[in-house]
């Protein structure tokens, strides 16, 4: 797999603006082949920058979505009940009802044993429980899985592994030991005028600078749900189209009414402080 470090420059030609700091942090996991855990608010970009390092590396990229409740079966693998019944029915050769191919390969487990260079990326880990945590801490720490009836089974060293987490619970120390971290936070001007530039075919710079400065006024506001990098260039980009102002469209910005009544108190607020 190759390993040549990833440059800014490669990021921004696929879409993904950034900064240093990001590219050294991925480069730094590459090199000491750890996974990445990259944690931040929900919005921000982090699935995306799994994506597209995906297509920059060319690698397969094998997608386990997590949620509540989420466990073995659902993750890792499971066994295929119904064949094993039926070979058991038709009174085939069942000594070996616990073989591969009786098995049913899960992401994780399809991301261990596969031949291609892929990139497994485990989102949103904070939606599953503290002992789904426990399962991953073999295949991160190890690069292998155990299954009772199998023994351990050992993956090639063809993967980049990423996790990625909303902080909405404490992840546990034991697997943030076993990766390299990095906090992604919504975009700063610069890097989101850059997004609405290269994003938005008809927006001008001054344009871009103005939407992106109003954007980063409103994310610093009591929001109960602070708007996304893919909500603020489509408002933007609605607005532009249709010449609109600023204070229309909310409802592609914002998605909660106490939030459109904070946001236009605040504007209005700004403009009677602007003219005095």
């Amino acid at each position: 797999m190759n390993t040549k470090d990833l440059s800014i420059d490669q990021l921004e030609e696929n879409g993904y603006y950034t900064n240093q700091n990001l590219v050294d942090v991925v480069n730094a996991a590459r090199f000491l082949n750890k996974p990445l855990l990259i944690e931040g608010p929900a919005g921000t970009g982090k699935t995306y920058l799994a994506k597209t390092l995906s297509k920059i590396l060319d690698l397969e990229l094998i997608r386990l979505q997590c949620h509540e409740g989420i466990d073995e079966d659902r993750a890792v693998y499971e066994w295929n009940y119904k064949k094993q019944l039926l070979s058991i029915q038709s009174k085939d050769d069942t000594s070996n009802l616990f073989g591969e191919d009786y098995l049913i390969k899960r992401p994780l487990l399809s991301a261990l044993t596969s031949q291609d260079d892929n990139l497994l990326l485990i989102d949103e880990i904070d939606r599953a429980d503290e002992e789904f945590e426990a399962l991953l801490l073999e295949i991160l720490a190890e690069n292998q899985i155990t299954i009772p009836e199998m023994g351990t089974i050992t993956g090639a060293e063809n993967k980049v592994i990423i996790l990625t987490s909303n902080n909405t619970r404490e992840l546990s120390d034991a697997l943030r030991r076993r990766c390299i971290y990095l906090y992604l936070d919504f975009p700063t001007i610069d890097i989101e005028k850059k997004v609405l530039i290269n994003t938005i075919d008809e927006i001008t710079e001054d344009e871009a600078i103005k939407y992106a400065s109003l954007i980063a006024f409103i994310r610093n506001l009591n929001l109960n749900k602070i708007p996304s990098l893919i909500e603020s260039v489509e408002w933007v980009k609605f607005n532009i189209f249709n010449k609109s102002d600023t204070n229309q469209n909310l409802g592609i910005l914002l998605k909660d009414k106490s939030d459109h009544k904070l946001y236009l108190e605040s504007i209005e607020n700004l403009n009677e402080s602007n003219d005095n």
